[in-house]
């Protein structure tokens, strides 16, 4: 049965046997389905194909029969975002029809796709015949409406992945083995499909989703049917490449399918021996157009883990905001989780977030965390080169050098732990998110409080600090992947502001006259204030699936040498959460810390 467009005639297959086998349909009775018969079509869709978008109208419900849709939209960024997978079986443009409004969205065919359209009269007599058929549509609905919400749920994960290996040299079935032990051992069913599904009809691979939590198609990059497959019957490209290498350009051919045209691409470097070999990370993320990078040493099991959560969608994400002094408590926060055997796959922040995440994502054990913080910042005060004011109250030249000497010259898409840090764009009036690039560059940038520390120019925009837009970037890291999202917040409230020091205030040179050039004049807490007084609590809150508040009571955002206290109460704090927690991300750090023993 070949597919073909919508706006073509396609064969058709029997109407009533075919509506009897749409699993939202087949306890409907049969004077139900012989009144909607009259206003039901049948049609095929190819992959990367639109099936509507944003604003049109909507005047029929659609049943997926074999293939795959998603749900996009376009995001703040102006890309489209991926919201959810429809799949065989279920229905879509439900919600719109009854409504009787346009679409909200677009929703394009991931890979070939079969359907059935039904008009808005069709689905009214059907609903007439059998009034049940309203109730299971509306928990759909309502079931899809909380996902979107929360931005996750199982029908959202992608559950077909197709693994490319860059040179024929890579041995991928022997890596595939290795992530299908993996996820096995995670209680997943696995399948590994290679050449020899060349030419398969739709409904094999339907049959196999529907068989398999996870397939994975093994190819080979090149002109072949198969590849060409792979990347049409694929819910996400895994691009394996040697990080020894570089990649020839251009490395992907031109492709219309869905994995391609929405970026849907990740890059795995492959390092050889103990020792991690990173020569040409940026390159191969330009040459594949690729929007996460992941490294895997094949003599750490941890990085194996790490990607089979990834594909389940049962990865582990660390937010920590921005909060000065504060910010210590997450130092404790990670020690707990590592105590817990908690996985942290994915890491990011804003603002002195961002420091302890990088710090994490380097790969540094508690010892050497807590020895290069300390030093940085708790022995001497990284910001007490003091200046008259131009661009920043201090020059900001211990804060480089500080950063230049624990950070160096790593870029952060060479790290062992994905991570993210997030700016201030005040040229663009946007927040920037860091994902490439010198590490110290982009903290640098996310600590910048304006006022305080001399703006990052880059490119000619102006970056300050993350706290300004997006102190507790939970939507990033939501972005960022599937998975279970832990936060910690420790954003000040607004105190440490004494009314008596600006009453009369000296001037620069009584000040320091009076207390010296080591103690901050006012103005930098009214700077400080000022910068991240406009904080929301409860921004991004909710899309957490563990939300840590440690209570620093006492410790302001530039108390830099109440380290010790900030530090046991978000081990406390994480403790705590710990003993309560229950529910997947309980299952999580129970399966991880039992692999981790094995």
């Amino acid at each position: 049965m070949g597919l073909k467009t919508k706006d073509k005639a396609a064969e058709a297959p029997p109407l009533l046997p075919t509506l009897k086998s749409v699993p939202f349909l087949r306890d409907a009775p049969p004077r139900a389905l012989k009144a909607a018969e009259d206003h039901t079509k049948y049609f095929g869709l190819p992959g990367g194909w639109q099936l509507f978008g944003p604003g049109e109208p909507s005047d029929q419900i659609y049943f997926v029969l074999s293939g795959s849709l998603g749900a996009f939209r376009v995001g703040a960024n102006g890309k489209m975002e991926l919201l959810g997978h429809i799949r065989a079986g279920e229905p879509v443009g439900e919600m719109s029809m009854i409504a009787g409004e346009p679409h909200e969205n677009a929703v394009f065919a991931l890979r070939d796709t079969e359907l059935l359209s039904m008009s808005r009269q069709g689905f009214m007599n059907l609903v007439k015949s059998d009034p049940q058929i309203l109730e299971r549509l509306t928990r759909v609905i309502m079931i899809r409406m909380r996902q979107a919400r929360k931005k996750t749920g199982r029908s959202s994960e992608p559950r077909v992945f197709g693994l490319v290996a860059a040179s024929p040299t890579i041995d991928l079935k022997q890596r595939a083995r290795t992530l299908s032990t993996e996820l096995q051992g995670m209680g997943m069913r696995v399948a590994i499909v290679g050449e020899e599904a060349v030419g398969m009809p739709a409904t094999y691979f339907d049959e196999l989703e529907m068989r398999n939590d996870i397939v994975l198609l093994l190819s080979t990059l090149g002109d072949t049917p198969w590849f060409k497959m792979t990347q049409r019957h694929s819910d996400r490209i895994w691009l394996f490449a040697r990080a020894d290498a570089r990649p020839s350009k251009p490395l992907l051919p031109d492709d219309p399918s869905p994995a391609r045209q929405f970026r849907l691409v990740d890059l795995v470097l492959l390092h050889h021996g103990g020792e991690r070999q990173v020569t040409s990370t940026s390159e191969w993320m330009e040459a594949s157009e690729a929007t996460r990078v992941f490294h895997w040493n094949q003599m750490d099991q941890n990085d194996a883990r790490r990607l089979a959560r990834t594909m389940s969608g049962k990865s582990v994400g660390l937010v920590m905001s921005g909060g000065g002094a504060r910010a210590y408590a997450h130092i404790g926060v990670i020690k707990a989780l590592r105590e817990a055997n908690c996985p942290i796959d994915f890491v990011g922040g804003a603002s002195m977030g961002a420091i302890v995440g990088a710090a994490l994502a380097c790969g540094w054990d508690d010892e050497e965390i807590h020895r290069r913080i300390y030093k940085a910042f708790v022995e001497t005060n990284p910001l007490s080169d003091y200046r008259l004011p131009v661009v920043g109250l201090v020059k900001g030249h211990k804060v480089d050098a500080r950063l230049k000497e624990h950070f160096g010259d790593r870029l952060i898409e060479d790290l062992p732990t994905p991570f993210f840090a997030v700016s201030t764009n005040l040229t663009q009036g946007t927040f920037k998110v860091h994902t490439q690039g010198l590490m110290r560059d982009a903290l640098r940038a996310t600590i910048s409080l304006p006022g305080i520390l001399p703006p990052v120019v880059s490119q000619r925009q102006v970056l300050v600090d993350g706290a300004v837009l997006n102190n507790f970037p939970v939507d990033v890291m939501r972005e960022a992947h599937r998975g279970r999202i832990i936060g910690v917040d420790v954003a000040a409230a607004p105190e440490g502001l004494s009314a008596d020091d600006f009453v009369n205030p000296p001037g620069f040179f009584g000040w320091t006259m009076k207390h010296g050039f080591k103690s901050a004049p006012p103005i930098a807490n009214l700077l400080m204030r000022a910068a991240t007084v406009s904080i929301n609590p409860n921004q991004h809150r909710s899309l957490t699936d563990i939300l840590i508040v440690p209570e620093l009571k006492g410790i302001e955002l530039r108390d830099w040498k109440e380290y010790e206290p900030a530090v046991e109460e978000g081990y406390l704090s994480m403790k705590e959460a710990l003993a309560d927690l229950k529910g997947p991300l309980a299952g999580i750090i129970r399966g991880n810390a039992a692999a981790t023993a094995d």
